[in-house]
């Protein structure tokens, strides 16, 4: 007993106060841009299979080749905001399953294997067994994508970051950005029917996406001083104001906009503007929610 209260008093504290500054930086939103991306592609192939199987014919490689590249990207800039990259492999062997960045590296791992078989697959030609390993892809690719909004929750004293809605919103980015890139990399490719499917996916995603931000930016200062706090950055004269009202219209205003005029005069260039405006603006509408809450002194 008496050597453990000689340990308890001979604690070195390394650490006494917050954090200044950004902790989470531009890296961590390509992070999240990437990996929406790269699981979005996922589930539109899948979507496009069940609903239109004669426009993917000449899409399973490259779709496969697309998610491959952009979660591996995802993981390089995971690697790259480590403070020990060198050390990462401590995240398999000495796995904290309290952790969702745990979780994310597993899944991501067996969510990259898996696209490789894809690409295997479609590259032998070989449709009925990639199809039937796309299910098993399509449903990890929704925790892998939904383990960012975890990682965020985690950080108690950000209350912008809840679960609930950063759940809605990775998922959304998801749609819209999968959706965005199925839409340039299909082009011609696609039948109408295929190419209006995903302008509605891209139009609802952006759509809903829009209401969930401009919910958090009315209502969000009810919930806690600090979201109030928070939201000041982006309100008025803020330093983020700019960036935040850009990435608004980018991502969602402009692409809904631009959808329907497509529809009206069926034309793919408009929709193909539609997609790259959405892909451009999410990124910008990620980076201002990541850093906004970070600004915030925490003492």
């Amino acid at each position: 007993m008496a050597h453990e209260i000689l340990a308890a008093t001979n604690a070195v504290v390394t650490l006494d106060v917050a954090l200044p500054g950004i902790v989470w930086p531009w890296l961590v939103t390509v992070n999240m841009w990437a990996k929406s991306i790269g699981t979005g592609v996922i589930l539109m192939l899948f979507m496009l299979i069940r609903m239109h199987p004669d426009s993917v014919k000449n899409l399973r490689l490259p779709t496969a080749v697309v998610a491959f590249i952009f979660i591996n990207i995802f993981l390089l800039f995971t690697l790259a905001d480590l403070h020990q990259p060198f050390r990462m492999w401590h995240i398999f062997v000495y796995s904290s399953f309290s952790s969702a960045i745990a979780w994310g590296s597993l899944m991501a791992t067996v969510f990259l294997g898996l696209l490789v078989i894809l690409a295997f697959l479609a590259y032998k030609k070989n449709n009925e067994t990639f199809d039937k390993v796309l299910v098993w892809t399509t449903i990890l690719a929704i925790p892998v994508t939904l383990y960012t909004a975890a990682l965020m929750a985690q950080c108690t004293a950000r209350e912008l970051w809840q679960m609930p809605t950063e759940a809605a919103q990775m998922i959304l980015a998801a749609t819209l950005s999968g959706s965005a890139a199925m839409i340039l990399l299909g082009g011609s490719k696609l039948s109408d029917e295929a190419k209006n499917t995903l302008g509605v996916v891209l139009g609802l995603s952006a759509l809903m996406a829009f209401i969930i931000y401009m919910s958090e930016y009315i209502f969000g200062p009810m919930k806690a001083e600090e979201v109030a706090a928070v939201l000041d950055y982006i309100k008025g004269d803020g330093p983020y104001a700019v960036m935040f009202w850009l990435g608004q219209w980018i991502a969602y205003l402009l692409p809904m906009l631009l959808i329907l005029l497509s529809r009206a005069s069926k034309s793919e260039s408009i929709l193909k503007l539609a997609a790259i405006l959405a892909l451009v603006g999410l990124a910008i509408v990620k980076h201002v929610w990541l850093m906004i809450p970070q600004l915030l002194p925490m003492s």
